[in-house]
C-alpha cells in the first residue's frame, strides 16, 4: 500500500490577486440559490454559461443514451488523441450541488481530464432533485459504471483500468459508488478521483464555520443541495459514504480540497479515513482556493492544479491493485 498526503498549496487562506478577483466576482454573481425554486436555479445558472467551445479537441465525442435504472440514462463519451489501442476509462459525475448542470457545463472540464490524463472519459447526465431525490443520481452513476465495464472497448477503453470521478455533489456520487461497487462484487475499479467532494451534511466543521460565507459557496447553499437530494435523511451509505462501516477494500484515491471552501474539512477527513482504513491516497489541499475553481480554466491557478492531478490520477491508473 502506498500513502502519499500531499502538502498544501499556498500561504494558507489568503488568495492571489486573480484568484481574489475571480472569487469577488463570483461571489457578488453567483444566485442565492436558498431563496430559488430548482427550476429557477437551473435557469439562472445556464443564463450565465459561455457557448461551449468544444476544446480541448477530442478524437471522437459520442453523445448516447442507455438503459438507467430510472429510464434513458444519457452520456457523452469523449476519446482524446492516444494512440494507445485501449486507454484507461474515467466514469465522470458532474457537480452542481445535485440540483443543476449536465454534460454541458462540464464538457470543457472532461475534455481536459481525458487530454490530460489519457483516458476515455464517460459523462453521466444523472437525475437532479428534488424531482429525483438520492438515491437516483446514485444509481445512475453506478448503471454509467456497469455499462462502462461492459462497453469499454468498443469506445478504446480498457476495461480492467476504470476509474470513478467526479466534482463537489459528483465527488459524492464517485465515493458512494465505489463503495457500492465493492459492496457488490463488482464492477472493479482502479480509482476514485473525489474533486472537493461533498462528503456529508456536517454543517459544523471547521471549514464551514470559517468559510461559510463570503467565499463563493456558502453553508445556506450547501444546507438546501442536502434538503433537495435528501429530504428523507442521510442515513443512508449511498448519499453519505461516511455511513460505510470501513473503507476497507476500496480502490486507490485523489483527493483534492479547496480550504476556502465549507466541505474542505469533511474532505480532508475523508482522505485520512481512507487512509486509516489501508486505502492508497494521493490528498492535496489548494489553500487559498475556493470551491469549484477547477471548473474555470482562466485561472492560472486552476492550469497549474490540473497538471498535478491529472499526473496523480495517471500515477494510480497505472499502479497495481495490491500496491
Amino acid at each position: 500500500m502506498t500513502v502519499r498526503i500531499f502538502p498544501t498549496t499556498g500561504p494558507g487562506a489568503v488568495p492571489d490577486p486573480e484568484v481574489a478577483a475571480m472569487l469577488a466576482t463570483l461571489d457578488a454573481g453567483f444566485p442565492d440559490v436558498a431563496t430559488m425554486a430548482a427550476a429557477e436555479v437551473r435557469a439562472a445558472i445556464r443564463a450565465r454559461r459561455a457557448p461551449l467551445q468544444r476544446l480541448p479537441d477530442m478524437r471522437a465525442v459520442r453523445d448516447l443514451t442507455i438503459d438507467g435504472p430510472g429510464g434513458p440514462l444519457p452520456l457523452r463519451v469523449f476519446r482524446p488523441h492516444h494512440d494507445d489501442e485501449a486507454l484507461p476509462v474515467i466514469v465522470f459525475a458532474h457537480g452542481g450541488g445535485f440540483v443543476f448542470c449536465d454534460l454541458d457545463s462540464h464538457d470543457e472540464f472532461c475534455r481536459s481530464m481525458a487530454a490530460g490524463v489519457g483516458a476515455v472519459v464517460v459523462s453521466v447526465d444523472y437525475r437532479l432533485a428534488p424531482e429525483h431525490a438520492g438515491p437516483a443520481a446514485h444509481d445512475d452513476v453506478f448503471a454509467a459504471l456497469r455499462w462502462a465495464a461492459a462497453n469499454a472497448g468498443a469506445h478504446g477503453g480498457d476495461p480492467a483500468r476504470i476509474a470513478v470521478a467526479g466534482d463537489s455533489a459528483g465527488g459524492n456520487l464517485a465515493a458512494t459508488v465505489a463503495i457500492a461497487a465493492r459492496d457488490a462484487g463488482g464492477p472493479p475499479i482502479a480509482a476514485q478521483i473525489l474533486i472537493y467532494p461533498v462528503i456529508d451534511d456536517d454543517f459544523e466543521t471547521e471549514s464551514y464555520r470559517r468559510f461559510g460565507t463570503g467565499h463563493y459557496n456558502t453553508t445556506s447553499a450547501m444546507r438546501w443541495y442536502w434538503a433537495n437530494y435528501a429530504p428523507h435523511g442521510t442515513d443512508d451509505v449511498r448519499l453519505v459514504p461516511t455511513r460505510a462501516a470501513s473503507l476497507a477494500g476500496l480502490p486507490p484515491a485523489v483527493v483534492i480540497t479547496a480550504e476556502l471552501d465549507p466541505p474542505c474539512s469533511a474532505g480532508d477527513a475523508y482522505a485520512r479515513r481512507l487512509a486509516t482504513d489501508g486505502v492508497a491516497v494521493r490528498h492535496r489541499r489548494y489553500n487559498g482556493l475556493f470551491h469549484g475553481f477547477l471548473s474555470i480554466p482562466s485561472l492560472a491557478a486552476t492550469v497549474a492544479a490540473r497538471t498535478q492531478i491529472w499526473t496523480m490520477t495517471r500515477e494510480l491508473l497505472d499502479l497495481p491493485r495490491d500496491r
